[in-house]
């Protein structure tokens, strides 16, 4: 095997995603820390897809001390950029279409990012309509807790999941 050059290729072969690999590690070590979710499960892997695609566009790695860790700074700059409310869809294309003309479209990492964000827009996911469930407040039950029987589901992007999922992995680091 030869040993790798800094800029994300091993000599003359492939070109090896170095940077969307490490973002991809970290959001599913953060993930599983949290211990939110099965690893197995689809939600787990729109968690970890937002989460990596927030840091490797952020560019919240590329000046750590030590590649791969997060500064208390940058965890907090992190849970900026997933809160509720934020614009994260149009920041995510911007910033796809921003790099992506600054390093051009066959770059192996950019690559693997758009594939991350195609299956996070694509996919649809089944889950409780939280609007229905604001508005709407269940009638207690004996016993406590509230009637789930008339819980209203709809199909929702992976990425409208994936990314609470990921603030809130963030919050629990």
């Amino acid at each position: 095997m030869r040993p790798e050059d800094t800029d994300g290729t091993g000599g003359d072969g492939l070109p090896v995603p170095m940077a969307w690999l490490c973002t991809e590690y970290i959001a599913d070590e953060l993930l599983r820390t949290g211990d939110l979710m099965e690893p197995t499960t689809l939600e787990f892997r729109a968690g970890r897809d937002a989460l990596a695609l927030t840091i490797f566009l952020s560019g919240l790695l590329g000046n750590a001390p030590v590649p791969g860790v997060l500064s208390e700074a940058r965890v907090d700059e992190l849970r900026l950029l997933t809160a509720y409310g934020t614009t994260w869809r149009s920041w995510i294309c911007e910033r796809l279409a921003e790099s992506e003309r600054a390093a051009g479209p066959g770059h192996p990492d950019l690559a693997l990012a758009r594939a991350a964000w195609r299956w996070l827009e694509e996919t649809e996911l089944l889950a409780a309509d939280l609007d229905a469930i604001v508005t709407t407040p269940r009638e207690p039950v004996a016993g406590g807790g509230h009637d789930t029987e008339g819980e209203v589901q709809v199909w929702t992007p992976a990425w409208q999941l994936g990314l609470p999922l990921g603030h809130l992995a963030v919050h629990l680091c």
